[in-house]
């Protein structure tokens, strides 16, 4: 068969290309860490104006009379943005009176460094949340500007969801910033094709990473719920951990063989990939024998620019 009917043979020639090497995995631990510091700063930033309006009160309890820091002294008290929009403003008076009795007033003099100190453990544990999906968004983000680099020197004209869900038109200098984009428009020689990320699929049941209809960005909910629309469906894993890898595949395995059959119940075939970070080499070969099987039409390793570029390519051919 020729690279055309199967186009991982376009970037890849054996199993051995799809592993993950030891210098990627250190750039890819380094970048999220990086990310994590970069996303922390708002929250060291808040910490420390906290600290200069707190500093205004001689006692613990004259915390109570500063209005502008309520919102912090809840924070402080354990409350999440979520937990605060289901209490009344006595119920929240209450917890900051729990937090001064219980923690700032056995603290001393030193009130205001415990204040901030609880203030940074709650907010810590927000970020803690977030940075569960960070390697997820990452990927995402990877992946789309991938997309948009190809579109772009194709100058095919394009269209982008942003986070808010809106479609509009893009331009070639959205490849460098395509964070938060949830979906992308543009046309193939097949004619009007969407691409978004994370949707749960019907005929599925369960949520895929990414989805590839034919149709244009106005029709992609519709094409959601009609599986004669999909060209193409993949699963894509960021986490860049050696140590998580075998266990994102599993994870990804099963669902593209869950795709496949509920997609050969209605007798049809879209095209499946995988792209993922960590790949390790026990994976590495289960996926070239999927692609040489057939049960898998095309798979990249993200952190390979060449592999990521050529899956994409392919992608907006479809």
């Amino acid at each position: 068969m020729t690279a055309r009917a199967k186009p991982y043979l376009e970037h890849l020639s054996r199993a051995e290309d799809l592993e993950t090497p030891y210098e990627a995995t250190r750039a890819g631990f380094v970048a999220l860490a990086l990310e994590k510091n970069r996303r922390a700063t708002p929250f060291v930033e808040q910490a420390r104006a906290l600290k200069v309006q707190a500093a205004k009160a001689k006692r613990a309890e004259d915390l109570l009379a500063i209005s502008d820091i309520r919102p912090a002294l809840l924070t402080a008290a354990g409350l999440s943005d979520k937990a605060k929009g289901h209490l009344t403003d006595d119920d929240k008076t209450k917890a900051i009176g729990e937090l001064i009795e219980r923690f700032l007033r056995p603290a001393g003099i030193r009130f205001v460094e415990e204040l901030v100190y609880r203030f940074l453990l709650t907010r810590g544990d927000a970020l803690g949340g977030s940075m569960r999906n960070l390697a997820g968004e990452v990927a995402a983000q990877r992946v789309t500007s991938a997309i948009l680099s190809v579109l772009a020197i194709q100058e095919s004209q394009f269209t982008c969801q942003d986070a808010q869900g809106t479609w509009d038109y893009g331009s070639a200098s959205q490849a460098q910033k395509p964070a938060g984009m949830r979906g992308l428009g543009w046309r193939s020689k097949g004619g009007a094709r969407t691409l978004v990320f994370n949707r749960t699929v019907p005929l599925v049941g369960k949520n895929v990473d990414v989805c590839l209809f034919r149709c244009d960005p106005g029709g992609a909910n519709v094409a959601l719920r009609n599986p004669d629309q999909f060209v193409a469906l993949g699963e894509l894993k960021g986490g860049i951990d050696p140590a998580g890898a075998d266990e994102h595949w599993k994870t990804a395995r099963t669902a593209l063989k869950r795709i496949t059959e509920a997609f050969d119940a209605k007798h049809l075939g879209p095209a499946t990939f995988f792209v993922g970070a960590a790949i390790e080499k026990s994976m590495a070969a289960e996926i070239w024998a999927m692609l040489e099987a057939g049960t898998l039409t095309n798979a990249a390793n993200l952190t390979n620019d060449d592999q990521l570029s050529s899956l994409c390519h392919w992608l907006c051919s479809l």
